[in-house]
């Protein structure tokens, strides 16, 4: 698992080296689910003229009654079973996936492939969720090439950073009774919320609550005595906002955490805002002693 983690800036680096030229379109669906759904979620936080739906309820509650044109599907496995059913609900689609040589890029009507170029990774999503998002900004006609430089810089910083919230956590749940973990962000970082509770529930079977930073302030914030809450920050329109609730559960018992990468704008920010939660699942679990990820079902849901 750390192996594939700290492969992140290596990936990244090498999507954006040799992945060739494309462009995605712009006021179409955009399906996944998990990780696949997290990241085009990002962009429509954005501003970016796009409909990212999960597979699955677009599949069995929004189908349309006739073909639609053109669309994105994407998998990082290329195997999901919601994806896949998906695929006959367009005339044409765009797969995006870091196996292109499964079936979600071998349809017929299977207009064009993006490949993430991550390499294999057995574990929670880390290099690929990362790629998935260079793929869309490229698509989208955004330039990363600084913001994959910070990701690079700041590697050491996101690794110490995960494995200290991994120690506080442990602490924490080890000495205290806490009653309910919860990772919070806005806009963009919606997306990194939901990703980070992802993996952190798959790595440390321990129950991780991603949701909107306004969101939990519409409510959840009544849990705060005895619970913890990690709250990404970015420097947009929510910013401050996310420091006066910061305050308000901390003075309510609250044990609140913050991620935060200044050097880069708020959009750039999803890149760097995931990394520490990837290192921080890995400490965590470890000092849990989980040695599998994947023992209730596996990396890949494929539904029967």
């Amino acid at each position: 698992m750390l192996a594939e983690i700290n492969e992140i800036p290596v990936k990244a680096l090498e999507f954006m080296k040799e992945s060739p030229s494309y462009s995605l379109p712009l006021g179409v669906t955009y399906l996944g689910m998990g990780s696949s759904f997290f990241a085009p979620l990002a962009f429509k936080y954005m501003g970016v003229d796009i409909q990212p739906e999960m597979a699955s309820e677009f599949f069995n509650y929004l189908q349309p009654d006739s073909k639609l044109e053109n669309g994105v599907i994407l998998s990082q496995s290329g195997r999901s079973s919601e994806a896949l059913w998906c695929t006959d609900l367009f005339q044409n689609y765009i797969a995006v996936t870091n196996y292109p040589e499964n079936t979600l890029s071998t349809n017929p009507n299977v207009s064009q492939t993006i490949d993430l170029l991550a390499g294999d990774e057995q574990y929670s999503s880390s290099k690929t969720y990362i790629n998935t998002l260079l793929a869309l900004f490229k698509g989208f006609g955004t330039d990363c090439q600084n913001a994959v430089a910070v990701l690079v810089k700041n590697i050491p910083k996101y690794e110490q950073l995960g494995e200290r919230m991994a120690n506080e956590v442990f602490e924490l749940i080890s000495t205290q009774k806490i009653h309910g973990i919860y990772i919070v962000g806005s806009g963009p970082n919606i997306a990194t919320a939901y990703q980070s509770a992802l993996i952190m529930c798959e790595s440390t079977k321990l129950c991780f609550t991603g949701m909107p930073m306004a969101q939990y302030d519409h409510g959840p914030k009544e849990t705060a005595t005895n619970s913890i809450v990690i709250q990404i920050m970015a420097k947009g329109k929510s910013y401050e906002r996310s420091q006066k609730l910061t305050e308000i559960i901390r003075s309510s018992g609250a044990y609140a955490i913050t991620v935060e990468e200044p050097e880069v704008e708020e959009n750039f920010s999803i890149i760097h805002n995931m990394i520490p939660f990837n290192y921080m699942a890995y400490y965590l679990a470890e000092k849990l002693n989980i040695t599998e990820t994947f023992v209730v079902g596996g990396k890949v849901t494929e539904v029967i």
